[in-house]
């Protein structure tokens, strides 16, 4: 049944109303990602780099951009950016990658919607900001004549999907992926794994949003730079094969004919469906999702809020997982001509292989590592999605209960079938993605119009 539900939210539906909400906004907004790119990048990796004292600013009801930022990513970053890309591979070939990009590309402009309405938007719960696409969708769209009934119907539809994202694309399927790469590197059982994650994940739980935001600003700049070294020290000992590895996905995204006369092994349409589900997975664009984060920002322009949700996805999947494919097609683990895996053990196991490659011994307990941090950031980033959705729909008062039911699942999903974790994750984005895609078509308008006056009041041409 999962199966089937995939390959209809994965098939033209899906794949079509991703890719037509980011051309959609791209337009609409002038392609910004690109001709504004010189802005954005300096509002954003410029900040970092500088170490810009406005990304520590935060106050009682707010977190600091910089914990906004951690707090996106590492739910963004998590087991997807690893295992995800090497499933991407061995179901759509190489090719995947090339597409994993074109979702990037126009997906920086939806999570820049996304992330610049989920400011906008916001509104006071528990004594925090909040916001999210159920405040845009049930305030923003519920403001058009006519609309008020419809958008409310569709922030309940996203908040109750978000609630059963966190559960199975944010809990499930990361502490599985964690159990599994533990289990590999160290030879620990699963059902500890899983026992002490959901201990160490009550501890900040129950400190709410800003005790995750906390975690998340010290966790995630050491796990990705960690991650990073690893995967260039892999890619520049097989430098060599780099050019080949670089052929073979752009060869692969469009069926051409591989080098020594044989046909690339995957369709351009597998490539297509596989790159889009595997990059929606690694930077949620399209989803909305890291908009909850966002909201309780304490950046005062929603444009600039909304350059943080590009710089997401240009670090999720330009960076990180750019780097985990070539680290796979650089170490001979895929057959660059054909494109079939040369590899024989579980799909889970190949960015192992490839650490391997470079690391020997030490690969799967480098991997292993990388895993478990990079999913225990997701776990934490995804609680407070969840959290904040539960709050939206039944309040503060019965929140222990989310509470609780998150982490008797983390405890269980340690032991649960990979498989069975990713397609489950599969099926609630695709569905959590709908009411959320509506809305951003709905608010285009608005967006474009921010984003033209904050152009006109900084003096930039469009």
């Amino acid at each position: 049944m999962l199966e089937e539900l995939n390959r209809v939210l994965w098939g033209p539906l899906g794949v079509g109303l991703l890719g037509a909400a980011g051309l959609w906004l791209t337009v609409r907004t002038g392609w910004f990602q690109l001709r504004q790119a010189r802005l954005w990048l300096g509002q954003t990796l410029g900040a970092l780099l500088a170490g810009s004292p406005e990304l520590d600013r935060q106050s009682g009801d707010n977190i600091s951009p910089l914990q906004s930022l951690c707090t996106a990513l590492g739910a963004t970053i998590g087991a997807g950016s690893v295992l995800g890309v090497g499933a991407a591979i061995a179901s759509g070939g190489p090719g995947a990658v090339f597409w994993m990009w074109v979702m990037a590309l126009f997906g920086m402009m939806t999570a820049y919607a996304e992330h610049l309405l989920g400011l906008a938007y916001r509104r006071r719960q528990g004594g925090m900001w909040q916001g999210g696409p159920m405040y845009y969708l049930s305030e923003g769209l519920g403001a058009r004549p006519g609309c008020k009934a419809l958008g409310r119907a569709l922030a309940g539809l996203f908040a109750g999907l978000c609630v059963l994202a966190s559960l199975g694309m944010g809990n499930l399927s990361q502490v599985n992926a964690m159990a599994a790469a533990l289990q590999g590197a160290f030879g620990t059982p699963p059902p500890l794994t899983g026992a002490v994650v959901a201990l160490a994940t009550g501890v900040l739980l129950w400190r709410g949003l800003k005790g995750v935001a906390a975690a998340a600003g010290r966790l995630v700049p050491l796990m990705a730079a960690f991650y990073l070294a690893g995967a260039l020290l892999v890619v520049g000992l097989h430098a060599a094969r780099l050019p080949a590895a670089l052929e073979a996905i752009v060869r692969g995204a469009f069926g051409l004919r591989a080098a020594g006369g044989g046909l690339v092994g995957y369709g351009v349409w597998t490539a297509v469906r596989w790159g889009f589900a595997r990059g929606c997975f690694s930077s949620e664009a399209g989803l909305g999702s890291s908009a909850i984060a966002s909201g309780s920002a304490s950046t005062p322009e929603p444009v600039q809020q909304g350059m943080w949700g590009m710089f997401q996805v240009f670090v999720s999947t330009f960076v990180v997982c750019t780097l985990t494919a070539l680290a796979i097609l650089t170490a001979g683990l895929v057959d660059l001509d054909t494109g079939q895996v040369a590899f024989s053990a579980p799909v889970e196991q190949l960015a192992g292989a490839a650490f391997a490659s470079a690391f020997g011994p030490l690969g799967p307990v480098f991997l292993g590592v990388t895993v478990a941090l990079f999913a225990w950031s997701s776990i934490l980033g995804w609680s407070q999605y969840g959290a904040a959705c539960w709050t939206y729909l039944l309040g503060p008062d019965s929140l222990w209960i989310y509470k609780l039911v998150f982490l008797a699942l983390t405890a269980a999903g340690a032991c649960a079938d990979f498989t069975l974790a990713l397609a489950l994750a599969d099926a609630v984005n695709g569905l959590m993605m709908l009411p959320n895609l509506a809305g951003l078509f709905a608010l285009s308008g608005e967006v474009a119009r921010r984003t033209r006056r904050y152009l006109e009041e900084k003096r930039i041409a469009p």
